[in-house]
């Protein structure tokens, strides 16, 4: 597929690089969902987005060859070879975006969009079963569904045609988060929050090399992989994505989500649970990015699986499955950054403290970030991030043999509503700057960040990092709780001698004690004049 170009989100021309005309379409958008559940009009909603994207794609190489110019003279517009040799998807006519919208008042519009979205599958393999083909469906409203395909049809800049391309990509992921939060705890089955997927990517800096999450969602970890290796200088084709997910739907959420930004993928054939049918048996990934599910106790295990390497996982948490799946998937140089539920920097429960033991001394652990609560929408408890190496020792960086980081950002993030919370831009340049000047590394900035990086050396900070030996973390029992390591923050001396400042506070209290007193018979005599004693 064509390479979106980047449009500057600086520009004063550009009227909607800003969040207001995502918000505005969303709730336009979500005006037209009438009783439909949010889960279900998630996939309306999205696969319009895309077949727009697709549509417009085709229609700006489209004319390119009607203009038949340089390297276009003489070319065919409706020759699908020649859409396939610039990596664009074919759209047949019945698919394209002018049609369906003339169509969008007609009664049959629903069979039309499922027809369109067969056609795009039966012309481009890449497609195949990623679609969804149920807009006739008897429940959805076909006015509806009209009115919110002129809706989709709005999205469009008046300049180029590529930075309105950009600007679906935008939507799209924008409409993710909105139904991620619409859905609660159902949205974290297929969207990890972009905070927390851009602090996994700047830790690892995925600059070059294979990409793996087997447990994919709608594909967030390979988007911001591809917008890191970008800003920093680097190519799409860079790096080369694999990925697996167990649920058919989410699997075309990734599918198409990836295809809105030209990222060519490997998910398989079909949709497969990893522990019972891993699609890339024989991967060895640079690099590991994931967000697997919490806590799982309904999953499949085989007790002499060659995974488990560390010690076999308890049937009733998968925690330590995906761990040692990941580190199985590891090149000998690889690297993995992965959330996981809190209890698994501690439990000691049927063998996962033995794991979590076996894990630290083969020196793997390289770091451990401990998160605010209330960032993902499927779970108000704080989660912890694992960042495991096969080489803490590659010559490129400082030796950090028998040594890991300890970060704890718990008190970090600011509230954007009365329940969920993200990290600001200053955190995600503190914990990521903090982790590699740990490790010596130079890297010039956090990808979309003003902030630059420090290149100073690195110090432990009381409260909030500390580099552990491995003999200190077996003095602590092997537990990877970055509270246990980190210490209390260091209060600033204020100057105030005590036999000065002792006598000021307990005046002060006593001001206050008798300020309280007032204040309570002051609420007495009120409810004694509305009748009440107390």
């Amino acid at each position: 597929m064509a390479r979106p170009k980047k449009s500057s989100s600086s520009s004063s021309k550009d009227s909607s690089a800003n969040l207001g005309f995502e918000a505005k379409l969303w709730l336009a958008a979500d005006k037209l969902r009438n009783n439909m559940d949010a889960g279900e009009y998630k996939h309306v909603v999205l696969g319009l987005i895309f077949l727009k994207y697709i549509s417009d794609s085709f229609e700006e190489h489209h004319a390119k060859l009607i203009e038949g110019e340089g390297e276009y003279a003489g070319a065919n517009p409706e020759d699908k070879d020649e859409y396939l040799a610039a990596n664009v998807f074919w759209v047949p006519k019945e698919a394209r975006w002018s049609f369906l919208q003339g169509s969008a008042k007609l009664p049959s519009i629903g069979k039309l969009v499922d027809d369109a979205m067969v056609a795009l599958e039966r012309d481009n393999p890449r497609l195949k079963g990623s679609l969804n083909k149920n807009y006739g469906r008897a429940d959805l409203d076909k006015n509806r569904l009209g009115e919110l395909i002129d809706l989709i049809g709005s999205i469009q800049l008046v300049d180029a045609a590529s930075r309105s391309k950009d600007l679906l990509g935008r939507v799209f992921e924008y409409f993710l988060t909105q139904f991620a939060s619409a859905e609660g705890k159902n949205g974290g089955q297929f969207y990890t929050p972009s905070c927390v997927v851009r602090l996994l990517v700047e830790m690892v800096a995925p600059y070059k090399g294979r990409i793996y999450d087997p447990a994919c969602g709608s594909g967030g970890m390979f988007v911001q992989s591809e917008k890191f290796v970008e800003s920093h200088g680097g190519k799409l084709g860079d790096i080369s994505v694999y990925g697996q997910e167990s649920n058919p739907t989410t699997r075309r959420l990734a599918i198409m989500n990836l295809a809105l930004r030209g990222i060519e993928a490997d998910f398989g054939p079909e949709n497969a649970d990893t522990f019972r049918r891993p699609l890339h048996p024989d991967l060895r990934a640079d690099f590991v990015l994931a967000n697997p599910p919490f806590n799982d106790s309904d999953w499949y295990r085989k007790d002499d699986d060659v995974r488990w390497q560390y010690g076999v996982p308890p049937k009733g948490n998968a925690n330590f499955a995906w761990v040692q799946h990941f580190i199985h998937h590891l090149a000998p140089k690889g690297m993995a950054g992965f959330v996981l539920a809190n209890g698994s920097m501690s439990s000691n429960q049927s063998g996962e403290g033995e794991i979590r033991k076996a894990l630290i001394e083969a020196d793997l652990v390289d770091c451990m970030v401990a998160l605010p609560g209330q960032l993902f929408y499927s779970t108000q408890i704080p989660v912890c991030l694992w960042f495991l190496t096969r080489s803490k020792n590659d010559g490129k960086r400082r030796d950090r043999r028998k040594e890991t980081l300890f970060i704890d950002a718990r008190r970090m993030g600011t509230l954007i509503d009365r329940v969920h919370r993200e990290l600001t831009e200053a955190d995600l340049v503190k914990i990521v700057s903090t982790y590699h000047a740990w490790r010596g590394d130079e890297i010039p900035q956090v990808s979309g960040l003003k902030s630059q990086v420090s290149s100073s050396a690195y110090a432990d900070i009381p409260g909030f990092c500390k580099s552990a030996t491995t003999a200190e973390i077996a003095a602590h029992g092997h537990v990877l709780t970055p509270g246990r390591y980190v210490g209390a923050e260091e209060i600033e001396d204020d100057g105030e001698p005590f036999e000065e400042k002792m006598p000021r506070l307990v005046a002060e209290l006593n001001i206050q004690f008798a300020e309280s007193a007032k204040l309570e018979l002051a609420i007495k005599a009120n409810l004694k004049g509305l009748g009440y004693e107390i």
